[in-house]
């Protein structure tokens, strides 16, 4: 191995979490602050809790609520061509056959 590349490696790196919680580990840092520890992740406390800063959780569920709309209007739009309800292509073949027998 080359000398002097190497980071220096510290055997007391204290790890502070958002939380409170702290923690000694070994790292390159002294010093290391983190949002989400054992004691406060979800996963480990069974508490169901939305860590969002940037609001992709909303933003993924209006996305989720928008194509749930457009889908709704999708079937409401089959349903009425089952239906025998007039639709613009319809009316535009009736109107050319009332053309061709005038």
């Amino acid at each position: 191995m080359k000398k002097d590349i190497h980071p220096e490696f510290h055997t007391d790196c204290k790890v502070t979490c958002a939380c409170g919680n702290t923690f000694t580990t070994g790292s390159t840092m002294k010093e290391i602050r983190i949002e989400l520890c054992n004691q406060c992740h979800p996963f480990y406390t069974g508490k169901q809790k939305f860590v969002d800063s940037a609001r992709r959780v909303e933003k993924f569920q209006e996305r989720a609520e928008k194509q749930a709309a457009l889908l709704k209007t999708v079937k409401t739009k089959k349903t009425a061509k089952t239906e025998g309800v007039e639709t613009p292509e319809k009316t535009k073949k009736t109107a050319k056959k009332a053309v061709k027998k005038a």
